[in-house]
C-alpha cells in the first residue's frame, strides 16, 4: 500500500470520528455493497464508452470534487470556509475510492453538511427570536459566485440574518400585494349590488406580516428537515451522479426513482407544466418548454430561468433550492387542471411569481405548422413554417407502420403552400430544442436534391455520413431559416446542413445552442458483473447516461460548443444571458474533422447585399431598438448583484421590475403565439378561421419574422 493511501485512510478515520454525532444513519452492509458494484460498473462503462474516454485520474477527481461542493451548498450558507478546507484533502481522493469500492467520501462530507444544518437551524431559530429591523438598510450579495465561504459563526449567522429579511419583506410585500387585490376583487363582485357588510374581513398590515413571518419560519425549518432526511444512499447516488458529470454535463448516473420518471418522460404521460428541469450547482433550471405544453401556452416561464420556490394554489411555498431534481419535479408536476404557483428568478436577475395551470402537452400544438403571409404591397404572399420539435412516434412507425413524424407533415406543409404560390418560405426553428435525427436529415433532403447532410463520430472511428438520397425537392424557392440561443441538437443539423449548402439564408442570435453531442442510456442492470455469486439481490441498479458521439457539419465543423452562426446576426434580448453549451462545465470543446463533397446549391443569394440592406432597416426599426435598450438594461441588471435590503428600497423595487415586466410582455422566445391557441387571457374558442387570423396577427408583430419577410424580398428583387 503506497504511502500516500496510508494517509488518506487515516485522514478518513480522523474525519470519521470529528464528525461522529452527525445524523446521517450508517451504510448498511447491503448498501456499501451496492456502491461497490455501482462504482466498478460506472467507472469502467465511462472510461470505455464515453466519448471524451478520459481517464480516472486525479484530473478528474478534482473535477468532480469542485462540482461536489457546489451541490452539496450552492449559497455558501452552510460550510465555513475551514469544513471546506477539510473536505478539499480529499479532492484527489474520488477517483481512487471509485476504484478502490471504499467509497467513504460522501458519506464524510454528507455528515458534515448534515452537521453544519444543525448548527444553521440553531441559528434561524435565535435570529427570528431577536427579530428585523425593516426600515435599517443591510446589503446582500445574490451572485453565489461571488461570495466566499463564511471564516466564522458569527459571519455566518449575519449571512443568515440578512437572507431572511430580504425573503420576509419580500414575501410581506407579495402578500400585501395579494391581501389588496383580494379587496378590489371582493368589492367589485355583483357590482351595486355588494354591499359593505358582504365584504371579507381585511387583513391589516400587522396580521400580513405576522403571517408572512410565520410562513418564512416554516418554510426554513422544512428546508432544514429536507436536508437532514438524507440517506447513505442519496449521498452515494450524488457522489456517482457528479463522477458522471465531470466527463461532461450530459453525462449523469439516474437511480432507479429517477429512471423510471425518464421513461414516463419518454413516452409522454407524465402531465404537468411542459418544461424540462435540470440540476444546475444546486438549482433547478429551466432547460427546455416543450412546445403544446402548458408553459408553453402561458409564455412566461422561458429556458434558463431558475425555480426557487413551488406552492400548489394557494398553500404555502417550498423552497427547492438545495432539493435533489427528483423530488422538484414532484412537486412541480400533478393533475390535469391543478394550479402550481412558480418563485422564479430570469437570467437577468428579476425574481417573478408565475401561475401555471398543469395540463398534458396539446399534440396540435407540437405539430409543424404554416401559414400564408401577404406582402406589403398585396402582389404575392410568402410562406411561414414552425418546426417546434423533430417528432416521430417511433412505436407506431415500427414495421411498416403510420405513426406520425415532422417529416412527412412538413412535406404537407410545403405542398400546401406551394399551391397558393409562395415566392419565399421562412422557416422558424426557433426554441426546437431536437428530436429524431433522421428527420433532420429527411427534412433538408425536401430543399436539396441530394447528398451529405450531417457526420455523426464515434470517438476512435470513422465518422458515418448521413445522406438524403432522395433527388426529389419539395421546394426549391428563397429561404431564410430562424434560429435563437435556444435552437439545439437535430435543428442545428438542419440550420446548418442548409447553410453550408448555400441554400437558405440564417437568421437570427448571435449563435445557436451548440449542442452537438449524443447520448445513450445504459440500464446497469445488464452490465452487472460476474463475481461468483447472486447479485440480483441489488437490483435495480439504475442507469448511466453518457455522451457517446459527436455531430459535424458536412464542412467538417462541430456543432458542439459555438453552434450555428447565423449569416445576418439580429439584435437579441437574451444577447447578454449565457445560455448554450459553451457555458456548462466540462463540456466537449468544438472541433472539425474532414469536410465531405457536396455540391452547394446553383442560385445563391448575395448574403453581403442581404446583411447590408438588413443592417439599415434593423438601425431605424422601433422594435428593434426597444430590443437592444431591453438587452443592456438586462445586462446592467446581471451586473447589480448587491442588493439593498430595506423595505422601502424593495417596495419600490418591486413597481419597477412589475412595470419591467409589463414591457417585456413582447417576447422573442420564438414566435410563441402558436396556430390554433386561443387567446392568453380568454376562454373564448375560435373557429379554425379565426385562430389562422390570429395567427397571422401574432405573425406580424414578430420583428424576427418581419425582417426575414424583408429579406425575402430583398433575395426576389
Amino acid at each position: 500500500m503506497s504511502f500516500r493511501k496510508v494517509l488518506s485512510i487515516l485522514f478518513l478515520l480522523v474525519l470519521t470520528a470529528t464528525y461522529c454525532n452527525a445524523e446521517l444513519p450508517a451504510p448498511t452492509a447491503a448498501e456499501k455493497n451496492r456502491a461497490k458494484i455501482l462504482g466498478y460498473m460506472i467507472g469502467k462503462q465511462l472510461s470505455k464508452k464515453h466519448y471524451s474516454h478520459k481517464d480516472i485520474n486525479d484530473s478528474l477527481s478534482l473535477e468532480a470534487f469542485n462540482i461536489y461542493l457546489t451541490q452539496l451548498d450552492p449559497q455558501k450558507r452552510f460550510f465555513l470556509q475551514k469544513d471546506v478546507d477539510y473536505l478539499s484533502q480529499f479532492k484527489f481522493e474520488l477517483d481512487n475510492q471509485l476504484r478502490s469500492g471504499a467509497i467513504d467520501f460522501p458519506l464524510i462530507a454528507e455528515n458534515l453538511l448534515q452537521e453544519r444544518v444543525e448548527s444553521v437551524q440553531k441559528m434561524v431559530e435565535k435570529i427570528f427570536k431577536a427579530g428585523f429591523d425593516l426600515e435599517h438598510n443591510d446589503d446582500i450579495e445574490t451572485d453565489e459566485k461571488k461570495l466566499a465561504y463564511c471564516t466564522s459563526e458569527t459571519e455566518l449567522s449575519e449571512r443568515w440574518r440578512i437572507s431572511l429579511k430580504y425573503q420576509l419583506i419580500s414575501r410581506y410585500l407579495n402578500m400585501l400585494e395579494d391581501e389588496q387585490g383580494k379587496s378590489v376583487m371582493t368589492r367589485a363582485v355583483d357590482g351595486e349590488k355588494t354591499s359593505e357588510n358582504a365584504e371579507r374581513a381585511v387583513k391589516t398590515k400587522e396580521e400580513i406580516f405576522a403571517d408572512a413571518k410565520e410562513k418564512l419560519q416554516k418554510s426554513s425549518h422544512e428546508l432544514f428537515k429536507r436536508v437532514l432526511r438524507n440517506t447513505p444512499r442519496d449521498a452515494y447516488d450524488r457522489y456517482f451522479s457528479i463522477i458522471a458529470r465531470a466527463f461532461d454535463p450530459h453525462s449523469d448516473f439516474m437511480p432507479p426513482t429517477t429512471k423510471e420518471d425518464f421513461d414516463i418522460h419518454m413516452r409522454g404521460s407524465l402531465e404537468g407544466i411542459g418544461a424540462v428541469l435540470q440540476e444546475d450547482d444546486g438549482y433547478i433550471k429551466v432547460s427546455r418548454i416543450i412546445p403544446g405544453g402548458a408553459a408553453d401556452r402561458q409564455k412566461e416561464l422561458q429556458a434558463e430561468d431558475i425555480i426557487l420556490m413551488v406552492a400548489q394554489g394557494a398553500a404555502e411555498p417550498v423552497d427547492i433550492v438545495d432539493m435533489r431534481i427528483r423530488d422538484a419535479v414532484e412537486l412541480i408536476r400533478g393533475d390535469k387542471g391543478s394550479e402550481v404557483w412558480l418563485t422564479v428568478k430570469k437570467p437577468d436577475g428579476v425574481v417573478t411569481h408565475i401561475k401555471i395551470i398543469r395540463d398534458v402537452v396539446q399534440l396540435e400544438e407540437t405539430f409543424a405548422k404554416s401559414a400564408v403571409m401577404p406582402e406589403t404591397d398585396g402582389k404575392g404572399v410568402y410562406g411561414y413554417m414552425k418546426i417546434p420539435s423533430f417528432y416521430r412516434d417511433f412505436e407506431n412507425t415500427r414495421d411498416g407502420g403510420d405513426g406520425r413524424n415532422v417529416t412527412d407533415d412538413v412535406r404537407q406543409e410545403l405542398k400546401d403552400l406551394e399551391a397558393k404560390n409562395i415566392k419565399g418560405l421562412i422557416l422558424d426553428l426557433r426554441n426546437n430544442g431536437g428530436g429524431a435525427l433522421v428527420d433532420a436529415v429527411k427534412i433538408a433532403g425536401l430543399f436539396i436534391k441530394y447528398g451529405p447532410v450531417v457526420q455523426v463520430k464515434t470517438s476512435g472511428e470513422e465518422p458515418e455520413v448521413l445522406y438524403d438520397n432522395d433527388p426529389e425537392i419539395q421546394y426549391d424557392g428563397p429561404l431564410v431559416v430562424l434560429v435563437n440561443k435556444f435552437s439545439a441538437s437535430a435543428s442545428e443539423i438542419l440550420a446548418g446542413a442548409l447553410q453550408d449548402y448555400n441554400r437558405a439564408v440564417v437568421v437570427g442570435a448571435d449563435h445557436s445552442y451548440g449542442k452537438g453531442t449524443v447520448q445513450t442510456l445504459l440500464n446497469l442492470d445488464d452490465y452487472m458483473p460476474f463475481m461468483g455469486f447472486n447479485l440480483s439481490q441489488y437490483k435495480p441498479m439504475g442507469a448511466l447516461k453518457m455522451t457517446t458521439q459527436k455531430f459535424y457539419r458536412i464542412s467538417g465543423e462541430s456543432t458542439q460548443h459555438k453552434g450555428v452562426v447565423p449569416d445576418i446576426i439580429l439584435p437579441d434580448r437574451f444577447k447578454f444571458v449565457e445560455a448554450g453549451e459553451q457555458y456548462l462545465e466540462n463540456s466537449l470543446e468544438w472541433d472539425r474533422i474532414d469536410p465531405v463533397s457536396f455540391t452547394p446549391w446553383h442560385n445563391l443569394p448575395d448574403a453581403a447585399n442581404l446583411k447590408s440592406l438588413s443592417e439599415k432597416r434593423v438601425s431605424t426599426d422601433d422594435d428593434f431598438k426597444e430590443i437592444v435598450k431591453e438587452a443592456e438594461e438586462a445586462k446592467k441588471r446581471q451586473e447589480e448583484t448587491i442588493v439593498h435590503v430595506n423595505i422601502d428600497y424593495l417596495k419600490s423595487e418591486m413597481e419597477r421590475l412589475k412595470e419591467l415586466m409589463k414591457g417585456n410582455a413582447h417576447s422573442e422566445m420564438g414566435g410563441q403565439g402558436e396556430l390554433g391557441q386561443k387567446g392568453k387571457d380568454s376562454d373564448k374558442e375560435l373557429s379554425k378561421e379565426e385562430e389562422g387570423k390570429m395567427f397571422i396577427e401574432q405573425l406580424r408583430e414578430d420583428p424576427y419574422v418581419v425582417e426575414s419577410l424583408h429579406l425575402l424580398s430583398d433575395i426576389a428583387s
